[in-house]
């Protein structure tokens, strides 16, 4: 089964190894027919430390590191 892979914003790296990051989808409502925007927060492995509050990155899925630690973080985008 393929790993799935989303972009979102660091909001948080003051974790050893460890940075959050916020995903926001958007899709339309299926009544009122208005674009509803819906965020979630994942803790993504970062090995190196390299990635800081602010930047914009892939995660992909990984088994698990941790407790809450599910993803990983593959890149920066548009670097």
């Amino acid at each position: 089964m393929p790993r799935r892979v989303m972009q979102g914003t660091i909001v948080s790296d003051k974790g050893d190894k460890t940075v959050v990051v916020q995903v926001e989808r958007t899709y339309l409502h299926p009544l009122l027919r208005k674009t509803v925007r819906r965020r979630a927060k994942f803790h993504a492995h970062d090995e190196a430390n390299a990635f800081k509050a602010g930047e914009v990155v892939t995660i992909q899925e990984c088994p698990p590191k941790s407790k809450l630690k599910r993803w990983e973080v593959v890149g920066r985008v548009g670097a």
